[in-house]
């Protein structure tokens, strides 16, 4: 089975501008198709560096004595980045969504589709499971992650509801979850509600807002005057971010003007908003949420 299919492959790598002698970073490695690509268009004095904290996507580094794989969580970009002697880069890409291989091995606990024990680490070392955050979290804590990152309206029902059910006896499985939940998922929703609610949870098990917003953040100061930045995302969540930095420089409100009404943002979007073709969802049909946004340095 194939690891993973990489989404937008040449519109993302397109939006990168590849010089052949650049430097550049490809913080979710996966299956390395995206990092594939980059390699394709360098030339020898050409220098990739990708992230992946996932120890099954570590399996596919690609042996190039241009590339290089660290292990670790992209949050932490600039930190190793330094510690190989790079402080400017020509381009970082990064595809947020979750990989193929990871909806697909069943004990990872990614999908609805499968039973098995609640884990949902994208980093198996990581101290945070879906088991603590299903049942150990409080319920206005739970209900908040569901409220948010679940983005259902009716999150205090349903985590009162998982607080009731644990306080008989712990959820440990998937399906154990989907029981406990089956008043809330109508059959003709199912497959959504269930998604939107496994969401959540990956979500805070894996701080996944949180990491991209501090990537994001160091991206300025990482890239040359003329670098790019090219970021797939698949859930409203994340690409709400991603516009408003683009935009911003900010998260959340507007930057404050000078007193001539100047703002000072530090990044500059290149082109439209980029979306799947038809022929490229018909191929991939996970590919059909995919947003691509392409930035520069202002």
């Amino acid at each position: 089975m194939e690891y993973h299919s990489p989404v937008l492959l040449k519109e993302s790598v397109d939006g990168l501008n590849i010089k052949p002698d650049g430097v550049y970073v490809d913080v979710t490695f996966g299956g390395g198709g995206h990092s594939k690509e980059i390699l394709r268009r360098l030339n020898e004095s050409g220098k990739l560096f990708a992230f992946d904290q996932d120890e099954d996507a570590q399996r596919n580094s690609i042996d190039d004595s241009r590339f290089t794989l660290i292990p670790q969580n992209f949050r932490f970009i600039k930190r190793y980045l330094r510690f190989y002697g790079v402080r400017k880069v020509d381009g970082v890409l990064a595809d947020l969504g979750v990989s193929s291989h990871q909806f697909d091995e069943a004990e990872r606990g990614f999908s609805t589709r499968f039973d098995a024990d609640l884990d949902m680490r994208m980093n198996q070392a990581g101290h945070l499971s879906a088991f603590e955050v299903v049942n150990n979290y409080e319920e206005d804590r739970l209900s908040s992650v569901l409220f948010q990152y679940s983005e259902l309206r009716n999150a205090k029902a349903i985590a009162r509801k998982i607080v009731e059910a644990r306080s008989e006896k712990k959820i440990r499985t998937s399906f154990e979850l989907k029981e406990v939940l089956s008043e809330f998922v109508p059959k003709s929703v199912e497959h959504k509600i269930l998604a939107q609610i496994f969401q959540g949870i990956r979500i805070e098990v894996n701080q996944e807002i949180e990491v991209l917003k501090e990537f994001l953040l160091q991206i300025p100061e990482l890239l040359n005057e003329d670098g790019r930045l090219s970021v797939i995302s698949y859930h409203s969540l994340e690409d709400r971010l991603v516009k408003r930095f683009i935009r911003s420089g900010l998260f959340e409100g507007e930057p404050e003007k000078d007193m001539f009404g100047n703002v000072d943002v530090p990044m500059k979007k290149v082109g439209k908003l980029i979306i799947p073709s038809f022929s490229e969802i018909k191929k991939n049909n996970r590919a059909r949420s995919a947003k691509l946004r392409i930035a520069t340095i202002k």
